[in-house]
Formats: C-alpha cells, structure tokens, sequence
C-alpha cells in the first residue's frame, strides 16, 4: 500500500523502490483501468505514460506472476525505459534483460528463460516468435509504447496476435500520447492489438491540468529573396516542362509545376499499367516522373530549407549522375542548362538564409533576454540539420542529433554517441540541440525554453509531439517558420487542420469511451477470440497502489516518457537500423515449452523471407513448427531432401529478359544439396503473354529447370496458397514418409567444368544449354569465343541471331556507358 509523507507523497508497493515514484492521481486512475482489461492509454507527452505501465506491470507480476513484456519501437527507447525500470523496481538488475538486435538469438533465448522484464523492439520478438525460440504463455502483461504504429504489416501486430493466442492469462496495455489521426484509425490500432478499454486525458483534465502548462504557439512567416525565388523559379520551368513531356503520353492534363502527392501516384499508376502493357511509352515516362520527383525535391530545398542543404542536395545528384550505372533521370536532370543555371546561382548566394537569421534571433531572445537554458530546433533534413548546426555553432553552444545511417557527406550518430548528446544536454553542456525527427517521439528529452519548427510537418501526430518537448513543468513556446507562398504554408495548415481534428476525436473518444470499448469489445474478430483472465484475482481501483480519496499529488518531472525516432524519408531512421535485425544469422533453438505433436512438420526458414507474411502465417498454424536460419541454399527446407526456392511471377520473368542469371543459378545450388529441389512461382499472372517474351523462351526456360536441373515447378496463387503449399509438402515428407528436416551445407564452389559454362552461358545471356553444346563443339572457352559466326552456326542449337550477338558481345570495341 501507499504511504504518504507530510514533505510529499510517493507510491510504495512490493515492488516498487520506496520513495522513488511521486504519486499522481490521474497516473492510479489509469494504472487502476489499466489492470482490468486490454486498455489504451492516451496521455500527453512528458505526464508519464510509461509509469502507468510500470504500475500495471508491478501489480500483474506480484498478484499473478510470470513475466512481462514491453515493446518499443527503437533501441535507445528500449534502453531508456531499462534503465528507468531498474531504478524504480526493486526486481533485480539481470531479471530485467534488453532484446534488440545486438543480442544473439541464442542468447536471448537463454535470457528469456530467466528474465522476469523483457524491454524489447518488436523486431527481434517477431524473429523469435516465428524461429521458435520464445513463447508468449507465461507473459502476464505486455506494453506496446508508442501503440500508434500498430497499423498495416508492422510487428506489433502480428505479435499481438501471438499473444492472445498463446498466453495463459493475457493483459494489453498500449500507449501513446497521439493514437491516431481520427476515431477509425484509433480503433484500428485497439482492434490490432487486442484492446477493449481506451483511457484518454487531456490537458484539458483537472487530474492532468497542475502538471502541465500553457504552451504560446506562434508561427513567423518569413519572406524569401528575389535570388532564392529565381533558382526555384528555374527548377520549376524544368517541372513544367517534364510534365509537357508525361501530357504528351496522356497520362496527365497538367503541366504547372504544383502537383499534389495524389497527382503524382495517379500518373505513376498510370505509367505502371502502360509499362505491363509492355508499352515502351511506359518506361520513359516513368524516367521523365522519376527527374520530375527529383526536381520537386530540389525545389522543396530551396523552398523551405536553405541554399547551403540545397547545393549538398545537388552534389550527390551530380555525383549519382557520374557513378556507374546512374538513372537516365539523374543524368538528364544535371545536364539541362536551367538546373545548371539553378546550381550556379546556388553556389554564387551570399547572404544569410532568412530563416537562418530568424532562427539566430529568436534563439539570442530565448537563451540571452529571457535567461533560457535549452532549445530544440527540429528540421526535416539532414543536410539542413548539418549546415544549420555549423551556423548556429558560431553564436551559440550548439550539437546535431541525427540518425544512425550513413549518407553521402554525412555520418549517422551510434547509439552510444546519440545517448552521449542527450546526456549532456540534460546535464547543461550545451544550449541548443539541431535535430532531425529522431527526437520526436519519446526519447527521455529534458524540458526546453523552446521548441523551434524550422519548417511545419504535414502530420498531427508528429506536430503533437514535437510540440511536448515543452511547457511540461513551466510555460514553453513553440515557434514555426513558413517561407511565404510555398509549401510550408500548405503543411503548416494540413498539420493544424489534422492536430485539431486529432484533439477533437480524442475529446470525443473520451466522451463516449465507454460506447466505443463496447464497440471493441464486440468487433474483435481480427485477434479471433481471446480470455482476458480471470478478473477476480485483480482488485479494481487505486487501493493497490494507495487509494483514490487523497487528491493531493504533488508534480514531479517524470523522466520516463519515451517516444520513437522515426525520422524523414531524407534522413536515415534509427528504427531502420532495428527493421535489419531480420537479416541476423539465427541459431536452432526449441522453444522452452513445446511439446511437438507426432504431426507437426517442422519448417526451416530463410531469414529473407521475414519481408512476407508467410514466416508469420505459418508459425501460427497448429500443425507447423517454424525454425529462423540464414539458409545457405533455398527460401525454406521441408525435409532432408526438399528445399524451395520462392519466386513471384514478375522476378521469374526478369531473368528471361535481363543479364540476371542468379535464378539459375540458385537452383543449380538447390539442386547439388537437396534431392527433390522445387521452384515455387507465387502469383496469378500468366507465365505468357504477360511481357513481350516469346512463350518459347519461357517453356524453354522451364524445359531446362525440368531437364537439365532437375528442379519440380509448382504455381500457387498468392501468399496464402504458397504457406498452405509448404505446409501440405511438409506434412507428407515429414509424416507420410517419416523423413527429417535436415539443413544441408554451404554452396559448394564451382568446379572447372561449371565455370567454364559460367562463363560461356553469360556470354549474350545464351544459357548453360547453349554454353554446354558450345564447349563440347570447340573443346575450350578460348575456342568457343574466337570462334567465326560461320563456325558458331555449325553447333547444334546455335541459330544466326545467336551466332550474331555472339560475335557481337566477344568482337565490338568496349566503349564505357554503352
């Protein structure tokens, strides 16, 4: 029970670090629900959101045991909620154990066995659940942080739906200060993640109100020079005449260089269905649209960001356009004489960029006048993030805060350097921190004087929580710049539009909550059905945690509200770099508490095949037991002599049609390991006539898979055809005639023999029949390609158009970019 002090009141439970928590109510009236039912919790960024969890979590453990889980969606989020829960638990330190990709998959299956917290991005329990190695039983609650990503094919939900399914007494708690942009997409996330309460406080609340303050936002427009107006105005002439050249395919009515996104994928869907069509007409203008994205990019720089990012910008255009194998479109783009101009008058501006010399003032105001201490600029661009620290360095003491990835010009920050910035700007080393949207979302960011949009976002969610970076514990403000008659001012009214729009779904959602967790409750048909455990074991209300009659809570910084970092398609995203974990070299683990039915196949998977939804679909079927491995050979080992190779319709085709040869190739491995190699070709699309490939060039190529590699093709529909196909294969190996999985040895090196063929085959993309008919006729590689077209013709299977592209290949002059 709570105890309460006359210096202050703190939270005390079994569990729990006595005096560490400070009580705040509207935190026990969540935890309180929360400890009921599946429930979403929406709270505003910096009250403590992930204290409710903690709550939840200390009761769950100490009432009904087990273990608990909470997902996040990056490593240092999932670091900082470790840390924060080691302090406030009292569970010792090694029972609290960190998943993420720097953990081997044998490791964290030994962790699991003895943890009592797992703090974990959603990739790796995704690769763990489905390779087998973890079982979700005997997790008696789960947190989703920052719930609003639970939409489309994103781990949280497949791992929800594990949960439901596995768990002996299963508990939900999502989180997330902006759940959505509306009431379907809120409901969407409860229905993905099994959630049948939803739980919203606003600023607005008497509960929230002590610990919050007015946060004043204003926005400053700001009026760009007559020399920033000609380089864009080029690059626009540019647009508009790339567009002439897409009207001229018919595939819009516009040429004025102000298209909106929906525009642009309407002409792209367009091109795709010429392009099918096989209508060259396709192709270039896929090319032309590609400069014209290319082009909108560049005038986006110009627009809103600065000069300095734009010349960055089109150096790693033109350095793209030199690189081996560059687009038609990049080379085009730095060629045309207006983008020429554009780039010359870019680099020959002077003068300070205006928004730099807003910036620079209102940061001479907050930290000189006003005595601030912290600000945070949030830019969407990396170049922009990088030319704007270098500026502000020289007035102020100023750090960059990036993500982890590496660009042209540009090194990604490691986790270790990421939280070594924080770290000293909590502790005052530093007075402004230059962002990209890495800091956005829930990284423990200390309260800033503040928080300065350098250009608006087009999105509520990221809009709300940006703008939580201040007026936590004293009143803060928020400033956005807008250059005049440019896009800024489109997103600025789409971001305010949405936000309000948010604010006005989450009031409302607050006001028929209990309508809609009825709703939920009854329309859960996604997650199938669930037990929400036995609620008699969980006493109600706030007594766990010091009743609800004393409403004195005194406010406290609460250190443990965490975001994600998602950050702009131009900048490289630290969750990018926990998605890659699906490409980690995997160990054969059982899971802990299996018990494998005499008629459960056991199916080993590619690491690879983690982009479809067949690894995930298949570790949910009763009758197959999924195991992870980076294969050597094959997408996935049904036996001791079964191994498939996956394809869709459109990758087979592109090896008839391109220098691509690595199909072959991959079979002809299949086939040295596995007795009974198959190629599966997933898709509706008719084999031929669906490109402009002579249906004899595609029998042939089955002929020689059939023949000559000895390989079975099976078609199958869809993804779902394909798991049901493996399945049903699996079965009858491993049941019908009793055989084992067994996955055999690396590639073997090519002998002499097939690297002659190799060789001979990839001349003109003939093929190993052809190289093999040629070797045999001439004895040696050397005689097979200094051999006369008259000679070519005389081996069987050689026609004049072979012969001729032969001579071609072997004969003509290297000339580079041919």
């Amino acid at each position: 029970m709570a105890t309460t002090d006359s210096d202050g009141e703190s939270i005390e439970h079994p569990l729990l670090t006595p005096g560490f928590l400070e009580r705040r109510l509207y935190q026990l009236r969540l935890a309180g629900t929360a400890t009921e039912d599946h429930t979403l919790v929406c709270l505003p960024t910096g009250l403590g959101k992930t204290t409710v969890s903690l709550l939840v979590t200390a009761r769950r453990l100490d009432e009904v045991g087990g273990k608990s889980l909470l997902l996040a969606p990056t490593k240092p989020l999932v670091q900082q909620h470790a840390e924060f829960y080691r302090e406030a638990l009292t569970i010792p330190d090694d029972e609290i154990v960190v998943f993420t990709g720097d953990v081997s998959p044998d490791d964290r299956a030994a962790l699991w066995e003895d943890a009592t917290i797992v703090i974990a991005t959603p990739q790796v329990v995704e690769n763990d659940l489905v390779g087998g190695r973890i079982s979700l039983r005997d997790v008696t609650h789960i947190t989703f942080d920052e719930c609003h990503r639970a939409t489309g094919d994103y781990a949280y939900n497949f791992i929800a739906e594990r949960y439901h399914g596995d768990a002996a007494d299963p508990l939900v708690t999502g989180m997330s200060a902006s759940p959505g942009g509306d009431a379907e997409e809120i409901r969407e996330v409860c229905e993905n993640l099994g959630i049948r309460e939803v739980e919203v406080m606003t600023e607005e609340d008497a509960d929230v109100d002590e610990y919050t303050h007015d946060t004043e936002v204003e926005w400053q427009k700001i009026q760009l020079p007559d020399e920033v107006i000609e380089i864009r105005d080029a690059l626009n002439d540019v647009i508009s005449d790339r567009l002439g050249k897409l009207k001229e395919l018919g595939v819009t009515r516009k040429t004025s260089p102000d298209l909106s996104e929906r525009e642009i994928h309407e002409i792209q869907s367009q091109l795709r269905q010429m392009m099918d069509n096989d209508q060259s007409a396709g192709y270039e203008g896929m090319s032309f649209l590609a400069e014209i994205r290319k082009l909108r990019t560049a005038v986006t720089y110009v627009e809103t960001q600065s000069v300095e990012a734009t010349c960055r910008y089109f150096e790693r255009q033109q350095n793209a356009a030199r690189s081996s194998g560059a687009s038609k479109a990049s080379q085009r783009m730095v060629s045309e004489p207006k983008v020429e101009e554009a780039i010359r008058r870019a680099h020959s501006f002077d003068d300070i960029h205006p928004k730099y010399r807003k910036a620079r003032i209102l940061l001479a105001e907050t930290l000189g006048i006003k005595d601030g201490e912290r600000v945070i600029v949030f830019t969407e661009s990396r170049d922009t993030a990088e030319a704007l620290t270098d500026f502000l360095s020289n007035h102020f003491e100023t750090r960059r805060f990036v993500g982890q990835g590496d660009k042209e010009g540009s090194d990604g920050m490691t986790q270790k350097e990421q939280q070594a910035v924080l770290s000293a700007f909590k502790d005052g080393e530093f007075e402004v921190l230059v962002s990209t949207s890495v800091a956005e979302e829930g990284l423990d960011v200390p309260e800033v004087d503040l928080v300065l949009f350098y250009e608006p976002v087009p999105t509520a969610i990221r809009s709300i929580q940006r703008k939580g970076r201040t007026g936590r514990q004293t009143e803060g403000r928020v400033v956005v710049l807008m250059a005049e008659d440019t896009r800024d001012e489109a997103y600025f009214w789409i971001s305010r539009r949405k936000e309000k729009q948010m604010e006005s779904e989450l009031r409302e959602l607050k006001g028929v909550a209990d309508e809609v967790a009825a709703d939920l409750d009854s329309g859960q048909t996604s997650l199938g059905e669930f037990d929400a455990g036995d609620e008699g074991d969980v006493q109600p209300g706030l007594q766990e945690f010091g009743g609800e009659d004393d409403e004195d809570g005194s406010a406290t910084a609460d250190s443990s509200d965490a975001v994600d970092e998602g950050e702009s398609d131009d900048d490289a995203t630290v969750e990018d770099d926990d998605s890659a974990e699906a490409a980690e070299s995997d160990g054969v683990v059982v899971t802990p508490d299996s018990d494998p039915d005499d008629d459960v196949a056991e199916i080993v998977i590619d690491q690879r095949e983690m982009d479809s939804a067949i690894p995930r679909e298949l570790s949910t079927r009763d009758d197959v037991e999924t195991r992870l491995e980076t294969l050597e050979v094959g997408d996935y080992v049904l036996s001791d002599r079964v191994a498939v190779e996956r394809k869709s319709v459109s990758d087979f085709l592109d090896t008839l049609t391109g220098s691509d040869r690595s199909l072959f190739e991959q079979l002809r491995d299949l086939s040295r390991h596995y007795a009974r190699p198959v190629l599966v070709i997933e898709g509706t699309d008719s084999l031929v006539g669906t490109r402009d490939i002579h249906p004899n060039a595609v029998r042939g190529a089955l002929a020689s898979l059939a023949v000559d590699f000895g390989v079975s093709v099976l078609r199958t529909e869809s993804e779902a055809d394909t798991r049901d196909l493996l399945a049903v294969i699996a079965g009858r190996e491993q049941s019908k005639n009793d055989r084992e999985v067994s996955v055999h040895g690396e590639k073997a090196k090519k002998t002499l023999t097939e690297q002659q063929e190799y060789v001979v085959g990839a001349i003109a993309d003939i093929g190993p029949v052809t190289a093999r008919s040629l070797l045999a006729h001439f004895g040696t590689v050397e005689d097979a390609l200094s051999a006369t077209e008259e000679e070519l013709l005389e081996v069987d299977g050689v026609g004049s158009v072979t012969a001729e592209r032969i001579r071609e290949v072997v004969g003509s002059q290297y000339e580079p970019g041919r």
